[in-house]
């Protein structure tokens, strides 16, 4: 994947930060996922569009993974941050411990792409939750592809 000059987030996350994730989400991110944060923490792909049900969505950025220290305005895109930003949006059980929904990258106008674990905890799926259409513990999602993978190949320009 081409990313824009400049545009990567360090540190990139190292196999031990990504572990520590992992076990607090109670998820396993996909191996296909962990190497491309590792290599691109927080990019802005040149590829950047995407198009689903006749609606074309624009990636601003993909999310980073970072330790938080409130040190650095690039932690703003942090996954961890931004999922406490969304708090109950994109859950649909309070009593949930973990993740259903994992924002990995921000679009245009305020939607996200996400990981989708609702379905397959193994083998999440790949969807847009749009942030006009959900609500408190209603989260409104549009399937984009079967794999993480299979996403990356659907960006054009």
């Amino acid at each position: 994947m081409e990313i824009k000059d400049g545009s990567v987030i360090y540190p990139v996350p190292d196999d031990a930060l990504l572990s520590e994730k992992e076990r607090k989400w109670r998820i396993q991110l996909p191996s296909t996922y962990k190497a491309f944060i590792k290599k691109n923490n927080g990019a802005v792909p040149i590829k950047d569009s995407f198009n689903y049900n006749n609606h074309s969505y624009v990636i601003d950025r993909f999310l980073c993974i970072l330790k938080v220290t409130g040190q650095s305005d690039d932690e703003f895109y942090d996954i961890g941050v931004v999922r406490t930003q969304l708090e109950e949006r994109i859950v649909s059980d309070e009593d949930l411990v973990g993740v259903e929904l994992l924002p990995i990258a921000v679009l245009f106008a305020g939607d996200f792409v996400c990981l989708d674990y609702r379905q397959d905890r193994a083998e999440p799926s790949v969807c847009v939750w749009d942030h006009e259409e959900s609500a408190d513990l209603e989260p409104v999602t549009y399937l984009v592809s079967e794999s993480f993978e299979e996403f990356l190949k659907t960006l054009t320009e």
